[in-house]
């Protein structure tokens, strides 16, 4: 099982049990249409220019769906995906009461297929923020500009890293390995040197081959917490041409790709 399964499954777990119909839910937001990248995508999508009036959009991670709703309800043909079923299932639920229609479809991100359809507008919405290892992330930047029209957008919101979150005062080194992880969060730790942060896994690997052990505690990689020149930099590196990246937070960016003509 890999590393990005176990919050996602038991968090929709968790929404589906309480009746809820959006992750933000059950971290304090209240409401379907409050998700986290609302703000970014009302301001940037009026700036873009499409060559057709019902672009064909596709959502990365799109959970229970509310990001796809707004696209649809925007005039995108959406075509959306997720890693659980049971998101997907709540999703189709939300589209068809708004009376919308929407492709969902499970999938794992890091396994989409380069082949198929074409995109005038891919969007991730804290989707790769999760996807953690220099290989998935590679994975799914492939399969984006595969799948991304040549003069199309790519969107993606991300949580950073977070200076705040971070005690320098308290770290540990592994014994086997010389690697410094450092407190970050409440409970997390986080490799500075990748920018890769850790929960404790709290139980053997088992089918966890993503794991690692670190002084006989075993940790599972959970998010990659950039700053914001290395996110761009990263996403560069990829072959996509950065056309916008927020300044105060650095995690939204409009993206083309690099040969594009595309401006905003």
């Amino acid at each position: 099982m890999r590393y990005y399964w176990r919050e996602h499954v038991e968090g929709y777990r968790r929404i589906k049990a309480e009746g809820k119909t959006a992750w933000g839910e059950i971290h304090g937001t209240p409401g379907f249409e409050n998700f986290a990248s609302r703000g970014f995508l009302e301001d940037v999508l009026p700036q873009l220019r499409f060559a057709t009036p019902y672009p064909a959009a596709l959502e990365l991670g799109c959970g229970t769906g509310p990001g796809a709703c707004f696209l649809a309800t925007r005039g995108f043909e959406v075509d959306a995906v997720d890693l659980v079923p049971a998101a997907i299932e709540i999703a189709r639920q939300q589209a068809q009461i708004r009376s919308l229609e929407i492709n969902y479809w499970a999938q794992d991100v890091c396994q989409l297929p380069h082949e198929g359809k074409q995109y005038d507008l891919i969007v991730d919405s804290f989707c790769l923020q999760g996807i953690v290892t220099d290989e998935d992330r590679e994975r799914v930047f492939a399969a984006v500009l595969a799948r991304l029209n040549p003069e199309g957008y790519y969107l993606v919101s991300s949580a950073m890293f977070d200076p705040l979150r971070l005690r320098r005062e308290e770290c540990l080194v592994d014994r086997s390995s010389g690697i410094v992880y450092h407190r970050y969060g409440a409970e997390g730790w986080i490799d500075l040197r990748t920018s890769t942060a850790y929960v404790c896994l709290g139980e053997e690997p088992g089918n966890y081959p993503d794991a690692v052990c670190m002084n006989g505690v075993w940790l599972l990689p959970h998010r990659r917490h950039r700053q914001a020149r290395g996110l761009r930099t990263e996403i560069e590196g990829a072959g996509f041409r950065v056309l916008y990246q927020d300044k105060e937070y650095g995690g939204n960016l409009v993206c083309v790709h690099e040969g594009a003509k595309t401006r905003l």
